[in-house]
């Protein structure tokens, strides 16, 4: 790997941090300067914003040709947010579910993985697929609005606290324009920060002798989840409830319909589906996502060893991904302990866990070991 690539491929992840920092500033004040609400503005723009490298380096990928970049991207973007961050952040601070999570927003991400995985099995994402994908976010983002008008002073608070006072409606031009400027440096820092991690992501591909997906699943999605990883670390340092939990669950929902969506839109023959990614790693954003709703359920709290747990996954998900690409000769030991072992031995901690829970919320003794 030469000089240049590495300086290409760290500028522009650089450039795509910098860039999601001041769109989501600058989006925030933009949409609070004409009036729309707090929750509004927490549940659509901070949580859509710090998706935005992936939005830039997915459709840059996909209008090049690259799919498996885009698709790789935005599954082990999925992945990465769900068992590294909201297992670092548990690990900081347990952190608290709250319960519209629980009954609507992780169902619904859960509900959004198997769609895809439904398109996916023609082996593409389709244009058609693409806008019915991103008329989902459509409906999510109308329907977050429409409930805004329902938000109480506790969530105005909460958001406060977590990312200062929203400014006063305001019509100036000044304030206006100084916004809309920084939304449009963000968008810029992004396209270009995008631009120039894809091209060094396909140079670190090529001479490492590994696929674009594998890159795509690793380094580019962890890479583009740095806003994520910022957001929902600080915010468990600082102790606000849900915002961690919720910018993942928000980011998820966003990767696949409006990440995709466009992806598949631009894509100038749609989005080409490895075989690697329908057979294992989609069904495995699936199961991660299905894998939330037990752990949630249980005292609406992801605790400390829960996000271990979580953590654990992700280390061993990794490490599967860069046998596999390597084909190496530990890949079936690997695996058979993580079938026959590890997975066992999770499922039936959890399980033990959801029953105790029912029945402390039932009012029934424990059971006896």
């Amino acid at each position: 790997m030469d000089l240049v690539t590495l300086i290409l491929f760290v500028l522009g992840l650089g450039l795509l941090v910098v860039g999601a920092e001041v769109l989501v500033k600058g989006a925030s004040r933009l949409a609070a300067s004409v009036g729309i609400s707090p929750l509004v503005i927490g549940l659509t723009v901070v949580a859509f914003g710090t998706s935005a490298p992936e939005l830039a380096v997915s459709v840059q990928s996909a209008y090049a040709g690259q799919a498996d970049i885009a698709i790789g991207n935005v599954v082990g973007s999925n992945i990465f947010n769900v068992l590294f961050i909201l297992g670092l952040s548990a690990l900081i601070v347990p952190l608290v579910v709250s319960q519209q999570l629980i009954r609507l927003d992780v169902p619904l991400m859960i509900g959004v993985s198997v769609l895809l995985l439904l398109l996916s099995l023609d082996g593409s994402l389709s244009r058609i697929d693409g806008f019915l994908l991103f008329s989902g976010v459509v409906i999510y983002t109308v329907w977050s609005v429409r409930e805004s008008r329902k938000e109480n002073t506790q969530i105005q608070e909460e958001y406060a606290e977590a990312f200062g006072e929203a400014p006063e409606p305001s019509g100036k031009v000044k304030t206006w324009i100084i916004n809309f400027g920084l939304v449009v440096i963000g968008v810029i820092l992004l396209v270009l920060g995008s631009r120039w991690l894809v091209d060094g992501a396909v140079m670190v591909a090529k001479t490492l002798g590994v696929s674009e997906l594998v890159i795509g699943l690793t380094i580019i999605a962890a890479g583009t989840s740095l806003p994520e990883v910022a957001t929902s670390v600080i915010a468990s340092i600082r102790g606000e409830r849900d915002i961690a939990v919720g910018n993942v669950v928000g980011s998820n929902l966003f990767n696949i319909l409006a990440v995709l969506g466009l992806s598949s839109i631009v894509a100038p023959n749609g989005i080409q589906i490895a075989p690697s990614a329908l057979s294992f790693d989609i069904p495995v954003m699936i199961a991660v996502a299905i894998a939330c709703l037990p752990i949630f359920f249980t005292g609406n709290l992801i605790s400390r060893w829960e996000g271990g747990v979580f953590l654990g996954y992700y280390v061993a998900y990794t490490l599967y991904v860069i046998l596999d690409a390597s084909d190496h000769d530990a890949l079936p030991l690997f695996s058979n302990v993580m079938l026959f072992f590890a997975l066992p031995l999770t499922a039936i901690t959890i399980l033990t866990v959801v029953v105790r829970a029912i029945r402390e919320r039932r009012g029934l003794p424990p059971v006896s070991p």
